[in-house]
């Protein structure tokens, strides 16, 4: 009896590689060359010379617009107006999130869609299966995973850094301490403060936030209590670096996206309309990141290399497309494949970042449940910028 279970076992085992066999070379097949017609043979409308001419005005207003909206949360996080604490900066903030949200699910799912239903690739697997929801739903799951195991390594990092930092110091005030029984008075005084002073370092009797609770004003009402506010700020800025890590992973994968499908068109009827639409949504979306980059409190060296990698990216894929259009069919299977997942793999980034990191983060803070004022202009921006990226899926 136990042999014919072995038996059966095996049977199930074998058919399943056989079938999972099969659906490899199908997926191979489907992605070989083929005679598939281009975009400028479908809309008639080709003229190198002016597709060129568009490309370089496409470059360089992107260009600006993402370099411009990076720069401004950077620059203004120290001026009272753009603070990145001010109801202005969350403001403007909430409307970028609303961008990337509408990005994630009007603009990059529906284009990973019509990449992988594209007639030039055969009915299965491509159609049998949603492949662009389910790579979605894994890049999502996958930028979870990302998002827990970067903050712990970064929150265990810094508070080794930290621990070290109190032992070298509290090591300093123990041996700099001489015998104060023949000490003068002021020696002893002056230890005493040293003594004062390490102390309330290590636990600092602060004004604490009582969470959720709002005076009438609708400002956080403050308790004496005896807290950590220097832990709880470091874990807030540990999480800000990981989220702005992540989104500009999430940002940079479908600007290369977004850049060569531009760069490898020979269509001005077709690159005509993304020049506004991508730098609209370039401008936002460096907003959003750039506020990110302000809250995690780089050093400067640090912030203006993610500004710039986020700011050339996109002119940097258009250059590439440009430069390969002579002979890249972005039509071909192969190409449909790949930019198809691609499409759906930055989708479900953003989505995540948008509705976890942007979104929730700060509609769920106390500063915005304790203000409803601050909640009822946040909320019409985050709908205002999801409506208007979705409005410019109907020209780009």
């Amino acid at each position: 009896m136990v042999l014919f279970e072995d038996f059966d076992s095996l049977f199930y085992i074998s058919r399943f590689r056989g079938q999972l066999t099969s659906l490899s070379e199908r997926v191979s097949a489907s992605m070989a060359s083929t005679s598939c017609p281009t975009v400028e043979e479908v809309e008639g409308c080709r003229d190198n010379e002016a597709a060129l001419w568009l490309k370089l005005v496409a470059i360089a207003a992107i260009l600006i617009a993402g370099g411009v909206g990076v720069a401004i949360p950077l620059v203004g996080r120290k001026r009272r107006l753009m603070r990145t604490d001010g109801g202005l900066f969350v403001c403007a903030k909430a409307f970028a999130a609303g961008v990337i949200l509408a990005t994630g699910f009007v603009h990059m799912l529906h284009a990973a869609e019509s990449s992988l239903s594209n007639p030039c690739l055969p009915e299965s697997p491509w159609r049998v299966f949603p492949f662009s929801g389910f790579v979605a739903m894994a890049a999502s799951l996958a930028t979870l995973v990302a998002d827990f195991v970067g903050t712990q390594f970064y929150e265990r990092k810094h508070l080794s850094e930290t621990t070290s930092v109190d032992e070298r110091e509290r090591d300093i005030i123990v041996v700099s301490s001489p015998s104060t029984e023949h000490q003068p008075r002021s020696a002893e005084d002056a230890m005493h403060i040293v003594g004062m002073r390490a102390h309330a370092a290590a636990h600092r009797h602060s004004h604490a936030h009582v969470k959720g609770a709002c005076d009438s004003h609708g400002l956080p009402v403050h308790s004496h209590a005896h807290g950590h506010e220097d832990g709880e700020a470091s874990s807030s800025q540990v999480r800000h670096v990981v989220v702005s890590q992540i989104l500009e992973l999430g940002i940079l994968s479908h600007s290369v996206i977004i850049g060569l499908s531009l760069g490898v068109s020979q269509s001005p009827c077709t690159i005509r309309p993304l020049v506004l639409a991508l730098s609209f949504h370039q401008f936002f979306e460096g907003f959003a990141l750039g506020g990110c980059i302000a809250q995690a409190q780089f050093k400067n060296a640090a912030a203006a290399m993610m500004a710039c990698f986020f700011a050339i990216t996109t002119p940097a894929g258009i250059g590439a497309g440009a430069a390969v259009a002579s002979w890249y069919n972005g039509n071909s299977p192969r190409a449909l494949v790949v930019e198809g997942l691609l499409d759906s793999m930055s989708a479900g980034i953003l989505i995540y970042m948008a509705l976890v990191d942007l979104i929730a983060a700060d509609f769920l803070s106390q500063t915005m449940r304790c203000n409803v004022r601050l909640q009822v202009v946040c909320y019409l921006a985050l709908f205002l910028g999801a409506g208007a990226m979705s409005a410019v899926a109907i020209w780009a």
